[in-house]
């Protein structure tokens, strides 16, 4: 069979993968930035008390379900936070392949980062407008992008990562409000999905950080990662949540999410927009680790954040890292094709703000004794 090739194929290219067992020392995998995942592994007592009989499903659309008191009251809190109207959606896919799809009609322009998810990237296909890629990054290849194309759409959408997952570096998103402000017909759409609960006063995203939530346009956020529940939200204007309702066929389509993990969501939430310490701690941490692995593999880490990459420059050589880490006690997985681009495949350590010091410098340790060495581009995300 032509499926089984394709598995040959991938395992002569150490490219087959499969789910992986338990931990095997200390967890660099988990996007458990806040550490909010490990403390609340289990309900706590104070959670049952106030929602211990909240439904376990929807067991019907959004669209289809009445009673929807959970769903409107994390919608409601979330606005408040925001400032914006707020949609849930059931996971960071749907929220993006929902949301550029129902933006990506007739008349319209999609220019995105080349290395922005995979779930964009399926949103922007299942779409019916035009599109344009740029660099990643790269400022001056969008603007002439834009001076070239946006005067003959009437809406031109520009989409990024604030926190991009693979390399952890941050998207200039000051500039890009300044670009986009140059063109009226530009709306600027922005995954923070690797930001939320790290960077900001309150947790909000890199746009919180840098005090430019208002010009925003669409916000996307997942509630699987920093917020340790499940889901996502889309945060944008009182007309696109609208449109959103009506035309993102991912939220049309869906299984509401269950009301008790609604209830899971704000209740980390309510915990998380207070944990100022915490995102200070992780990343200033995040710095000291970066320069420390810096000394130890000599090459410039472009992460400005808890992500924080090891190249291997092929895919044998991260599963022999992964393999070499986890014999000294720290469990991290190899990162290869189709996550990342050839040639850049790595290792992806992902710090959390329950990590010690004392820690990551067992950490340190497995990287320097196994020979771990930056030998390939930092950038490869397809």
């Amino acid at each position: 069979m032509i499926y089984e090739d394709i598995l040959s194929s991938l395992n002569e290219e150490k490219r087959l993968r499969d789910i992986p067992d338990g931990l095997g020392g200390l967890d660099l995998i988990s996007n458990d930035y806040m550490s909010l995942g490990a403390k609340y592994s289990k309900f706590s007592r104070i959670f049952f008390d106030r929602y211990g009989e909240t439904p376990m499903t929807a067991s019907a659309s959004r669209l289809l379900q009445r009673n929807q008191k959970e769903h409107k009251d994390l919608e409601k809190m979330l606005s408040g936070l925001y400032g914006k109207s707020i949609l849930l959606m059931n996971s960071g896919y749907h929220a993006n392949t929902g949301a550029l799809s129902a933006l990506s009609i007739q008349g319209t322009l999609i220019v995105s980062d080349k290395l922005i998810h995979a779930s964009m990237i399926d949103g922007i296909r299942l779409g019916h407008g035009d599109t344009a890629r740029f660099a990643h990054n790269d400022m001056d290849m969008l603007r002439k992008i834009l001076q070239k194309k946006a005067s003959l759409y009437k809406s031109v959408v520009v989409a990024v990562e604030s926190v991009y997952s693979m390399d952890g570096d941050l998207s200039p998103l000051e500039e890009l409000v300044a670009i986009k402000k140059e063109y009226p017909n530009v709306l600027l759409y922005v995954d923070e999905a690797h930001a939320f609960g790290v960077f900001g006063d309150k947790g909000l995203g890199l746009a919180e950080e840098l005090g430019i939530l208002p010009e925003i346009d669409i916000l996307i956020v997942t509630l699987g990662k920093a917020a340790a529940g499940y889901g996502a939200f889309i945060a944008t204007s009182k007309a696109l949540c609208s449109y959103f309702i009506n035309c993102a066929r991912s939220f049309i389509f869906s299984t509401a999410l269950p009301p008790s993990m609604v209830a899971w969501n704000k209740y980390m939430i309510e915990k998380l927009v207070g944990m100022g310490d915490e995102r200070k701690y992780l990343l200033e941490m995040s710095e000291w680790f970066r320069k420390k692995v810096k000394d130890i593999t000599g090459m410039e880490c472009q992460s400005r954040s808890q992500i924080i990459p090891i190249h291997a420059g092929s895919a044998s050589r991260a599963i022999e890292m992964a393999a070499k880490l986890r014999d000294a006690g720290v469990d991290a997985l190899p990162i290869r094709r189709p996550t990342v681009a050839a040639g850049t495949e790595r290792i992806r350590l992902s710090l959390s703000a329950g990590m010690t010091r004392e820690e990551l410098e067992i950490v340190l340790a497995a990287i320097s004794s196994i020979g771990c060495t930056n030998s390939a581009s930092p950038q490869g995300r397809l």
